[in-house]
């Protein structure tokens, strides 16, 4: 067929939207990848956070041996200390405390591509993530709104953080998230189609998508399910039991993996790694077996007893209204201006057109206002702290990932708003008719209008950009600054001890595991001494952290140690403030020399 530039032409002006998004995806993927690019190379690859270098040993593991545990034979002797923070070992096994679901998702892609590939998947799928939420979104409030909610979460700060951060769960289960809402809404809108071989493809798709979410991060439940039954409920006629059948036995289908191996790590399909969670269900499923018992025998007194303890074991971190109300202002309002107040506006706005409001419309407020609610109050309630400053807000604390699906959804209101705001700028009666040129040779409405929106999205654009970059202390530039030092000191630390050596230490643990054996610990605890003296034994035992004072180091050689026939010697300061000691056994020191002096003497003669 020759070419045809009406044609082309023609193709660009109905699919410009979209094309624009694939271009939003392709350069957020280089711009997220380029964070471990440029910090990792082929000998290191280290992570800012236990949680992500867990999530990456498991994964490369699974990739390559399908198995998601490690034996420490050592560990038998130790009683189980020698394994990273975000690592428990039971019985010699290293096992992944957090949630398994991208681990193994993660791990079969690698298995196929190559474990280099896995610290750029959570790019990857964000990327992809950005044509979702636009197809979604296209879908609930029209593809202008689409395009520009799409490009501010292009430039979100959380979004692009955690992408760029690779290893955490938490925009991988947005993403699945956002997918499995995109193909049950085409399930939903297709329902007089002659076809439902279709419908019940995308249906399945649904189901499969939300179950890898939910294998992400199964905490989510807690929200997730009462989300989508205020959608289902709104919806109830367009999917209908067919479809809702094919989505749940499909979500199901997807936690299998994840059951089996719940089942072999931690002994039940339903328990994780998290012993609290454990707990919690357990404790939750007897609630439920008495709260049943308790409705059928009429007893009100009980029946409002474990209701009280229901609450309490699914708010685990406690439910504190101030706390919460405190860091939603911190994280939200404080944090993201222009997201808060626009938003709000823009929800204001949108709503007021009561008259065109869908039933659509409707059910993603309810959603959205019911995730909100209680991941605001569950997460709020607590105090994280993964800055080591409790007085800091900043992007690294936990609650932005938490609340990553709180701003998603928020985001279309700011869109609607900066939509609502750009055409009241330049109103219609200053122009002439919209398919020429205004009065006085003013051009066309909708060159201004489209002006205006572009600016305002790149004017968010540069701030989030300074946000993500320098923002805080674990901005990506000071961030990167420090995993750049952080490989002469691992290569230091490496080079002065032996390759089956012990190194205890309270926050490098992330940076020299799997190449050396680790211990989280210090000497405020006499067991732990105790099980650092039977090590030395089998293993050289290091001790890296915080340069001791001269009389601390005194403190530890004439009390503290020698209770366990241990001493600690400096072997050399690595950096300006962290020095690698070496821990040892006076008496099995002197049977070494003793025979080496034997050894010597011996050769000469």
């Amino acid at each position: 067929m020759p070419f045809n530039v009406f044609r082309v032409k023609n193709f660009f002006r109905k699919n410009w939207r979209g094309l624009a998004v694939f271009f939003l995806a392709g350069t957020f993927f280089a711009a997220a990848s380029s964070f471990n690019y440029f910090t990792q190379s082929e000998d290191y690859v280290k992570w800012l956070s236990p949680d992500e270098s867990a999530n990456y040993v498991f994964s490369k593991l699974y990739a390559q041996e399908g198995d998601l545990r490690i034996f420490e034979r050592y560990n038998l002797y130790a009683e189980d200390i020698m394994h990273p923070r975000s690592f428990r070992s039971d019985h010699g096994k290293l096992k992944p405390v957090s949630f398994i679901g991208m681990i193994l998702v993660y791990g079969r892609i690698a298995a196929v591509t190559g474990y280099q590939a896995v610290p750029y998947l959570t790019p990857f799928f964000a990327a992809a993530g950005l044509i979702f939420y636009y197809l979604l979104i296209k879908k609930i409030f029209g593809p202008r709104n689409a395009l520009i909610s799409t490009a501010l979460l292009a430039v979100f700060p959380v979004y692009a953080y955690y992408s760029a951060r690779s290893m955490f769960h938490n925009v991988f289960f947005t993403v699945m998230l956002v997918a499995g809402l995109y193909f049950a809404a085409l399930s939903a809108g297709n329902s007089k189609t002659k076809l439902p071989v279709k419908n019940w493809l995308w249906a399945a798709l649904a189901g499969s998508a939300l179950g890898v979410a939910a294998a992400a991060r199964a905490s989510e439940l807690l929200w997730l399910l009462p989300a989508l039954f205020i959608l289902w409920i709104f919806h109830i006629r367009q999917i209908g039991v067919t479809r809702l059948v094919i989505i749940a036995a499909f979500f199901v289908l997807s936690l299998l993996p994840v059951f089996y191996w719940n089942q072999i790590l931690y002994g039940s399909p339903f328990y994780g790694g998290y012993p609290e969670m454990n707990f919690s269900l357990h404790s939750l499923a007897q609630t439920g077996t008495d709260l049943a018992q308790s409705t059928a025998r009429g007893d009100a007194g009980r029946f409002r007893e474990l209701l009280g303890q229901a609450r309490d074991l699914i708010f685990h971190f406690g439910f504190d209204f101030r706390q919460s109300a405190k860091m939603f202002y911190y994280y939200f309002a404080v944090m993201f201006p222009w997201l808060f107040f626009l938003a709000g506006a823009g929800a204001a706005l949108y709503y007021a057109r009561y008259k065109k409001i869908r039933k659509k419309h409707l059910a993603y407020a309810a959603a959205l206002a019911a995730l909100s609610l209680i991941l605001v109050f569950y997460y709020g309630s607590w105090q994280f702290f993964d800055n080591p400053d409790p007085k800091s807000f900043t992007i690294g604390n936990s609650y932005t990932r938490y609340w990553l699906p709180v701003y998603l959804g928020a985001l279309p209101f700011a869109a609607w708003c900066i939509m609502v705001v750009t055409r009241r700028l330049w109103p219609k009666r200053l122009f002439g008719k919209e398919s020429g040129p205004g009065r006085w040779g003013r051009p066309r409405r909708d060159l201004f209008i489209k002006g205006a929106r572009l600016l305002a999205v790149f004017a968010i654009a540069a701030w989030s950009l300074n946000f993500v970059m320098f923002g805080s202390a674990e901005g990506l530039y000071y961030s990167a600054g420090r995993q750049i030092a952080a490989k002469a000191e691992r290569d230091a630390v490496l080079d002065l001890t032996e390759s089956n050596a012990v190194i205890v230490t309270q926050y490098h643990d992330k940076l020299f595991f799997p190449e050396r054996k680790v211990i989280v610990g210090l000497f405020n605890d006499d067991n732990m001494t105790r099980l650092y003296a039977r090590l030395c034994d089998y293993l050289p035992v290091y001790y890296y952290n915080f340069t001791f004072p001269a009389r601390d180091l005194n403190h530890l050689n004439q009390s503290r140690l020698p209770l366990h026939g241990l001493r600690i010697e400096a072997v050399r300061p690595v950096t300006e403030d962290f020095t690698l000691y070496r821990l040892y056994k006076p008496s099995l020191q002197a049977e070494e020399d003793d025979g080496v002096e034997s050894e010597k003497a011996e050769f000469v003669l």
